[in-house]
């Protein structure tokens, strides 16, 4: 028995631990968000965080989740409270068709966690693994580096207002 915690709430696995954690996700929690892609671990369609860590779920057995905290697409935010980063993939209109984009906020979710007021080059590295086909390269980075940019923005006031 596998325990831990999906979208904040805790869950148990009874089965394979060597199964990958994203058909656990998809098949026994019914969370489609995240996709399969290659199952090598390298175009980023299953990216999900797993304690705050954006990883490839197509390559990681569950038995790695074991009393950790995994977030899907659905966890991050919700319809009536988006994640900044889901807001501006739509004030930026950045899917094409959409298969990679649960992954790619993922991972840049990962990032701007990580570092609220992410570089560009930030933005590149953390973003590197990430394949998309349609090519909508320059609107992620663009949605990204928006937040980004809100992030600096307010660091900024931030700090003159305490000075």
């Amino acid at each position: 028995m596998i325990t831990f915690s999906l979208n904040g709430e805790p869950v148990r696995f009874n089965g394979d631990p060597s199964t990958p954690l994203l058909w656990v996700i998809r098949d026994d929690f019914k969370l489609k968000g995240s996709k399969f892609g290659c199952g090598a671990g390298l175009c980023g369609a299953c990216t999900m965080h797993l304690d705050g860590t954006a990883i490839k779920t197509c390559v990681l057995p569950v038995a790695a989740a074991a009393d950790k905290a995994v977030t899907t697409i659905e966890g991050l935010g919700n319809p009536e409270d988006l994640h900044p980063l889901q807001t501006a993939w739509i004030e930026h209109n950045v899917p094409q068709c959409g298969y990679c984009q649960s992954g790619q906020i993922m991972a840049a979710a990962a990032l701007i966690a990580d570092k609220p007021s992410a570089s560009s080059e930030d933005v590149d590295n953390a973003m590197s693994g990430n394949i998309c086909r349609c090519g909508c390269y320059p609107r992620i980075k663009t949605a990204i580096m928006s937040v980004a940019a809100s992030a600096l923005s307010y660091d900024a006031a931030a700090t003159e207002a305490n000075s």
